[in-house]
Protein backbone atom coordinates (compact mmCIF):
# COMPACT_ATOMS: atom_id res chain seq x y z
CA UNK A 1 0.00 0.00 0.00
CA UNK A 2 1.29 3.42 -0.96
CA UNK A 3 2.34 5.58 1.96
CA UNK A 4 0.40 8.78 2.53
CA UNK A 5 2.24 12.09 2.88
CA UNK A 6 0.96 14.79 5.23
CA UNK A 7 1.64 18.49 5.72
CA UNK A 8 2.28 18.65 9.47
CA UNK A 9 3.70 22.14 9.86
CA UNK A 10 3.97 25.41 7.92
CA UNK A 11 6.27 28.42 8.18
CA UNK A 12 6.37 31.49 5.95
CA UNK A 13 7.96 34.87 5.47
CA UNK A 14 6.05 36.69 2.73
CA UNK A 15 4.61 40.03 1.70
CA UNK A 16 1.81 39.18 4.15
CA UNK A 17 4.20 38.55 7.03
CA UNK A 18 4.76 35.26 8.82
CA UNK A 19 2.42 32.29 9.17
CA UNK A 20 -0.30 32.81 11.80
CA UNK A 21 -4.01 31.98 12.37
CA UNK A 22 -5.19 35.35 10.97
CA UNK A 23 -2.75 35.23 8.04
CA UNK A 24 -5.44 35.58 5.36
CA UNK A 25 -7.90 37.75 7.27
CA UNK A 26 -5.21 40.44 7.56
CA UNK A 27 -3.87 40.00 4.01
CA UNK A 28 -3.54 43.01 1.73
CA UNK A 29 -3.57 42.95 -2.05
CA UNK A 30 -0.32 43.76 -3.87
CA UNK A 31 -0.52 46.64 -6.35
CA UNK A 32 3.13 47.55 -6.93
CA UNK A 33 5.64 46.32 -9.51
CA UNK A 34 8.07 45.04 -6.87
CA UNK A 35 7.11 44.27 -3.27
CA UNK A 36 9.52 43.06 -0.60
CA UNK A 37 8.55 40.59 2.11
CA UNK A 38 7.35 41.84 5.48
CA UNK A 39 10.42 40.92 7.51
CA UNK A 40 10.01 39.60 11.07
CA UNK A 41 12.49 40.08 13.88
CA UNK A 42 15.36 37.66 13.38
CA UNK A 43 16.61 37.99 16.94
CA UNK A 44 17.51 34.57 18.25
CA UNK A 45 17.78 33.02 14.80
CA UNK A 46 21.58 33.22 14.93
CA UNK A 47 24.23 35.47 16.44
CA UNK A 48 23.85 39.18 15.61
CA UNK A 49 27.12 39.09 13.64
CA UNK A 50 25.93 36.11 11.59
CA UNK A 51 22.56 37.69 10.90
CA UNK A 52 24.23 40.85 9.57
CA UNK A 53 26.16 38.76 7.04
CA UNK A 54 23.11 36.84 5.84
CA UNK A 55 21.18 37.80 2.74
CA UNK A 56 17.45 38.42 2.99
CA UNK A 57 16.68 35.08 1.35
CA UNK A 58 18.80 33.15 3.82
CA UNK A 59 17.18 34.82 6.81
CA UNK A 60 13.68 34.30 5.43
CA UNK A 61 14.39 30.63 4.72
CA UNK A 62 15.88 29.88 8.10
CA UNK A 63 13.03 31.63 9.90
CA UNK A 64 10.32 29.84 7.89
CA UNK A 65 12.03 26.47 8.37
CA UNK A 66 12.23 27.03 12.11
CA UNK A 67 8.55 28.01 12.23
CA UNK A 68 7.44 24.95 10.22
CA UNK A 69 9.33 22.56 12.49
CA UNK A 70 8.05 24.44 15.54
CA UNK A 71 4.49 23.37 14.70
CA UNK A 72 5.49 19.72 14.90
CA UNK A 73 7.32 17.41 17.26
CA UNK A 74 10.16 17.07 14.72
CA UNK A 75 13.37 18.79 15.77
CA UNK A 76 15.72 17.33 13.15
CA UNK A 77 14.16 16.16 9.86
CA UNK A 78 15.48 13.13 8.00
CA UNK A 79 16.04 15.24 4.88
CA UNK A 80 15.91 18.85 3.65
CA UNK A 81 14.63 19.55 0.14
CA UNK A 82 14.20 23.04 -1.29
CA UNK A 83 13.25 24.68 -4.56
CA UNK A 84 14.37 28.07 -5.83
CA UNK A 85 14.39 29.81 -9.17
CA UNK A 86 17.16 32.37 -8.70
CA UNK A 87 18.73 31.31 -5.40
CA UNK A 88 20.51 33.92 -3.32
CA UNK A 89 20.50 36.45 -6.15
CA UNK A 90 21.28 39.36 -3.85
CA UNK A 91 24.72 37.92 -3.08
CA UNK A 92 25.19 37.09 -6.76
CA UNK A 93 24.58 40.74 -7.58
CA UNK A 94 27.05 41.82 -4.92
CA UNK A 95 29.78 39.54 -6.20
CA UNK A 96 29.32 40.51 -9.85
CA UNK A 97 29.23 44.20 -8.96
CA UNK A 98 32.42 43.77 -6.91
CA UNK A 99 34.12 42.07 -9.88
CA UNK A 100 33.19 44.98 -12.13
CA UNK A 101 34.15 47.75 -9.71
CA UNK A 102 37.47 46.15 -8.68
CA UNK A 103 38.50 45.02 -12.15
CA UNK A 104 38.30 41.37 -11.01
CA UNK A 105 40.98 41.90 -8.34
CA UNK A 106 41.07 41.82 -4.52
CA UNK A 107 37.70 40.11 -4.27
CA UNK A 108 36.33 38.70 -1.03
CA UNK A 109 34.80 35.25 -1.47
CA UNK A 110 31.91 35.65 0.99
CA UNK A 111 29.30 36.86 -1.50
CA UNK A 112 30.31 34.18 -4.01
CA UNK A 113 30.09 31.41 -1.41
CA UNK A 114 26.66 32.60 -0.28
CA UNK A 115 25.35 33.12 -3.80
CA UNK A 116 24.96 29.42 -4.65
CA UNK A 117 21.39 28.15 -4.96
CA UNK A 118 21.75 25.54 -2.21
CA UNK A 119 23.03 28.01 0.39
CA UNK A 120 19.73 28.22 2.31
CA UNK A 121 19.26 24.45 2.57
CA UNK A 122 22.88 24.05 3.62
CA UNK A 123 22.66 26.71 6.33
CA UNK A 124 19.48 25.16 7.71
CA UNK A 125 21.20 21.76 7.82
CA UNK A 126 24.15 23.27 9.69
CA UNK A 127 21.85 24.98 12.16
CA UNK A 128 19.85 21.79 12.82
CA UNK A 129 22.84 19.42 12.62
CA UNK A 130 20.92 17.54 9.95
CA UNK A 131 23.31 15.21 8.10
CA UNK A 132 20.73 13.54 5.88
CA UNK A 133 19.65 13.96 2.26
CA UNK A 134 19.96 17.62 1.26
CA UNK A 135 18.99 18.72 -2.27
CA UNK A 136 17.97 22.03 -3.89
CA UNK A 137 15.97 21.93 -7.12
CA UNK A 138 16.44 24.81 -9.58
CA UNK A 139 13.92 24.49 -12.37
CA UNK A 140 12.36 27.88 -13.12
CA UNK A 141 8.74 28.32 -12.10
CA UNK A 142 8.41 24.62 -11.29
CA UNK A 143 11.33 24.58 -8.85
CA UNK A 144 9.10 24.13 -5.82
CA UNK A 145 6.99 21.41 -7.44
CA UNK A 146 10.22 19.60 -8.40
CA UNK A 147 11.21 19.68 -4.73
CA UNK A 148 7.71 18.53 -3.76
CA UNK A 149 7.92 15.59 -6.19
CA UNK A 150 11.30 14.62 -4.74
CA UNK A 151 9.76 14.79 -1.26
CA UNK A 152 6.87 12.52 -2.23
CA UNK A 153 9.24 9.98 -3.79
CA UNK A 154 11.49 10.00 -0.75
CA UNK A 155 8.68 9.56 1.77
CA UNK A 156 6.61 7.02 -0.16
CA UNK A 157 9.71 4.87 -0.78
CA UNK A 158 9.92 4.20 2.95
CA UNK A 159 13.46 5.54 3.31
CA UNK A 160 12.48 8.54 5.43
CA UNK A 161 9.65 9.56 7.76
CA UNK A 162 10.05 13.34 7.86
CA UNK A 163 11.21 15.88 5.30
CA UNK A 164 11.61 19.64 5.59
CA UNK A 165 10.38 21.04 2.27
CA UNK A 166 10.79 24.66 1.23
CA UNK A 167 10.61 27.23 -1.56
CA UNK A 168 12.66 30.44 -1.39
CA UNK A 169 13.30 33.37 -3.69
CA UNK A 170 14.47 36.88 -2.88
CA UNK A 171 14.47 40.25 -4.58
CA UNK A 172 17.81 41.45 -5.91
CA UNK A 173 17.91 45.02 -7.19
CA UNK A 174 20.07 44.46 -10.27
CA UNK A 175 18.49 41.15 -11.32
CA UNK A 176 14.99 42.55 -11.02
CA UNK A 177 16.01 45.66 -12.96
CA UNK A 178 16.97 43.37 -15.85
CA UNK A 179 13.65 41.51 -15.60
CA UNK A 180 11.81 44.82 -15.57
CA UNK A 181 13.72 46.05 -18.62
CA UNK A 182 12.75 42.83 -20.42
CA UNK A 183 9.08 43.50 -19.69
CA UNK A 184 8.62 40.59 -17.26
CA UNK A 185 7.89 43.00 -14.40
CA UNK A 186 5.49 45.93 -14.62
CA UNK A 187 6.89 49.44 -14.86
CA UNK A 188 7.65 51.20 -11.60
CA UNK A 189 4.98 53.63 -10.49
CA UNK A 190 2.03 51.62 -11.79
CA UNK A 191 -0.62 50.67 -9.24
CA UNK A 192 -2.26 47.63 -10.78
CA UNK A 193 -3.59 44.50 -9.12
CA UNK A 194 -3.98 41.06 -10.67
CA UNK A 195 -7.61 41.71 -11.57
CA UNK A 196 -7.30 45.28 -12.85
CA UNK A 197 -4.04 44.77 -14.77
CA UNK A 198 -3.89 46.70 -18.04
CA UNK A 199 -0.15 46.64 -18.78
CA UNK A 200 2.30 43.87 -19.68
CA UNK A 201 4.30 42.11 -17.01
CA UNK A 202 3.46 41.07 -13.47
CA UNK A 203 3.85 42.31 -9.92
CA UNK A 204 6.96 40.59 -8.57
CA UNK A 205 7.76 39.82 -4.95
CA UNK A 206 9.75 37.45 -2.77
CA UNK A 207 9.13 34.94 -0.01
CA UNK A 208 10.02 31.75 1.81
CA UNK A 209 7.53 28.96 2.50
CA UNK A 210 8.49 25.80 4.39
CA UNK A 211 6.53 22.66 5.18
CA UNK A 212 7.22 19.88 7.64
CA UNK A 213 6.19 16.81 5.66
CA UNK A 214 5.73 13.36 7.17
CA UNK A 215 4.24 9.91 6.63
CA UNK A 216 2.43 10.00 9.98
CA UNK A 217 -0.74 12.00 10.54
CA UNK A 218 -0.48 14.13 13.68
CA UNK A 219 -2.63 16.56 15.64
CA UNK A 220 -1.06 19.42 13.69
CA UNK A 221 -1.66 17.93 10.22
CA UNK A 222 -3.17 20.29 7.64
CA UNK A 223 -3.85 17.82 4.87
CA UNK A 224 -2.44 15.17 2.58
CA UNK A 225 -0.47 15.77 -0.62
CA UNK A 226 -1.75 13.15 -3.05
CA UNK A 227 0.23 13.76 -6.23
CA UNK A 228 2.11 16.29 -8.35
CA UNK A 229 2.58 16.48 -12.12
CA UNK A 230 4.96 18.62 -14.19
CA UNK A 231 4.92 19.51 -17.88
CA UNK A 232 7.50 21.83 -19.39
CA UNK A 233 5.49 23.17 -22.34
CA UNK A 234 1.81 23.22 -23.29
CA UNK A 235 -0.36 25.00 -25.80
CA UNK A 236 -3.54 26.51 -24.38
CA UNK A 237 -5.82 23.82 -25.94
CA UNK A 238 -3.65 21.14 -24.28
CA UNK A 239 -4.37 22.38 -20.75
CA UNK A 240 -7.55 20.31 -20.66
CA UNK A 241 -5.82 17.04 -21.60
CA UNK A 242 -3.03 17.76 -19.08
CA UNK A 243 -5.72 18.03 -16.39
CA UNK A 244 -7.69 14.98 -17.53
CA UNK A 245 -4.58 12.77 -17.63
CA UNK A 246 -3.70 13.86 -14.11
CA UNK A 247 -7.19 13.16 -12.76
CA UNK A 248 -7.31 9.77 -14.49
CA UNK A 249 -3.95 8.81 -13.00
CA UNK A 250 -5.30 9.58 -9.54
CA UNK A 251 -8.69 7.94 -10.20
CA UNK A 252 -10.68 11.05 -9.38
CA UNK A 253 -13.57 12.64 -11.26
CA UNK A 254 -13.59 16.38 -12.13
CA UNK A 255 -16.78 16.78 -10.05
CA UNK A 256 -14.87 15.57 -6.98
CA UNK A 257 -12.54 18.60 -7.09
CA UNK A 258 -14.05 21.07 -4.61
CA UNK A 259 -11.75 24.01 -5.37
CA UNK A 260 -9.00 24.85 -7.84
CA UNK A 261 -6.30 27.34 -6.87
CA UNK A 262 -5.12 29.09 -10.02
CA UNK A 263 -1.96 31.13 -10.50
CA UNK A 264 -3.60 34.20 -12.08
CA UNK A 265 -0.90 36.90 -12.14
CA UNK A 266 -2.31 39.75 -14.24
CA UNK A 267 -0.37 38.94 -17.40
CA UNK A 268 -2.91 38.47 -20.18
CA UNK A 269 -1.04 35.67 -21.94
CA UNK A 270 -0.44 33.72 -18.75
CA UNK A 271 -4.03 34.06 -17.59
CA UNK A 272 -5.36 32.49 -20.79
CA UNK A 273 -4.09 29.11 -19.57
CA UNK A 274 -5.90 29.52 -16.26
CA UNK A 275 -9.11 30.44 -18.05
CA UNK A 276 -8.81 27.31 -20.18
CA UNK A 277 -8.29 25.01 -17.22
CA UNK A 278 -11.07 26.67 -15.24
CA UNK A 279 -13.48 25.89 -18.09
CA UNK A 280 -12.66 22.19 -17.65
CA UNK A 281 -13.93 22.39 -14.06
CA UNK A 282 -17.22 24.35 -14.32
CA UNK A 283 -18.56 23.02 -10.99
CA UNK A 284 -15.34 23.71 -9.09
CA UNK A 285 -14.80 26.84 -6.97
CA UNK A 286 -11.98 28.95 -8.51
CA UNK A 287 -9.49 30.61 -6.15
CA UNK A 288 -6.29 32.62 -6.65
CA UNK A 289 -3.34 33.76 -4.55
CA UNK A 290 -0.72 35.76 -6.48
CA UNK A 291 -2.55 39.00 -5.67
CA UNK A 292 -1.28 38.30 -2.14
CA UNK A 293 2.08 36.59 -2.76
CA UNK A 294 3.24 38.33 -5.93
CA UNK A 295 4.96 36.44 -8.76
CA UNK A 296 8.30 34.72 -8.18
CA UNK A 297 9.67 31.35 -9.19
CA UNK A 298 8.73 29.46 -6.02
CA UNK A 299 5.51 31.36 -5.26
CA UNK A 300 3.41 28.23 -5.90
CA UNK A 301 4.48 27.18 -2.40
CA UNK A 302 2.23 30.03 -1.20
CA UNK A 303 -0.62 28.35 -3.09
CA UNK A 304 0.07 25.07 -1.29
CA UNK A 305 -0.01 26.88 2.06
CA UNK A 306 -3.39 28.39 1.11
CA UNK A 307 -4.76 24.96 0.21
CA UNK A 308 -3.48 23.51 3.48
CA UNK A 309 -5.16 26.31 5.43
CA UNK A 310 -8.51 25.64 3.74
CA UNK A 311 -8.33 21.90 4.37
CA UNK A 312 -7.40 22.23 8.02
CA UNK A 313 -9.92 24.90 8.99
CA UNK A 314 -12.59 23.93 6.42
CA UNK A 315 -13.16 27.51 5.39
CA UNK A 316 -12.06 29.66 2.47
CA UNK A 317 -10.91 33.17 3.39
CA UNK A 318 -12.93 35.65 1.25
CA UNK A 319 -9.72 37.23 -0.06
CA UNK A 320 -8.93 34.02 -2.00
CA UNK A 321 -12.12 33.84 -4.08
CA UNK A 322 -11.65 34.55 -7.78
CA UNK A 323 -15.35 35.25 -8.29
CA UNK A 324 -17.42 37.51 -6.07
CA UNK A 325 -20.16 34.90 -5.68
CA UNK A 326 -19.15 32.48 -2.93
CA UNK A 327 -20.48 28.90 -3.05
CA UNK A 328 -22.70 27.42 -0.36
CA UNK A 329 -20.32 24.50 0.26
CA UNK A 330 -19.50 23.65 3.86
CA UNK A 331 -16.89 20.93 3.35
CA UNK A 332 -13.68 20.97 1.35
CA UNK A 333 -12.04 17.63 0.59
CA UNK A 334 -10.07 17.79 -2.67
CA UNK A 335 -8.20 20.90 -3.81
CA UNK A 336 -6.23 21.20 -7.04
CA UNK A 337 -3.42 23.73 -7.56
CA UNK A 338 -2.42 24.77 -11.10
CA UNK A 339 0.54 26.98 -11.88
CA UNK A 340 2.73 28.00 -14.81
CA UNK A 341 4.71 31.05 -15.86
CA UNK A 342 5.04 32.51 -19.35
CA UNK A 343 3.52 29.40 -20.91
CA UNK A 344 6.11 27.03 -19.45
CA UNK A 345 6.67 24.91 -16.34
CA UNK A 346 3.06 23.78 -15.93
CA UNK A 347 2.31 21.97 -12.67
CA UNK A 348 -0.66 20.34 -10.97
CA UNK A 349 -0.79 19.46 -7.28
CA UNK A 350 -3.64 17.55 -5.64
CA UNK A 351 -4.17 17.93 -1.89
CA UNK A 352 -6.82 16.30 0.27
CA UNK A 353 -8.19 16.39 3.79
CA UNK A 354 -6.59 13.97 6.24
Amino acid sequence: MKRRVFINGIGTVTTQGVWRPDFFSEAREIDQAITTADQPSYKGLASPAAIRRMSRGMKMGMYAAQQALGETAVTVPDAIITGTGLGCSEDSDKFLRSMWENDEQFLTPTSFIQSTHNTVAAQIALQLSCKGYNVTHVNGASSFESALLDTLLLLTSGEHKNVLLGGIDEIAEQTYAFLQAAGYIKASGLRETVKNSLSPGVNYAEGAQFFSMGVDQTETSYGEVVDVALQNELDIPEAGSFLQDFLTTNDIQPTAIDAVILGYNGDENDDLFYNALQQELPLTTPLYYKHLSGQFDSCSAFGLAAAAFILKYQTIPPVLYWNEKNPAKTTWKNILIYNHYRGKDHTLVLVRTC
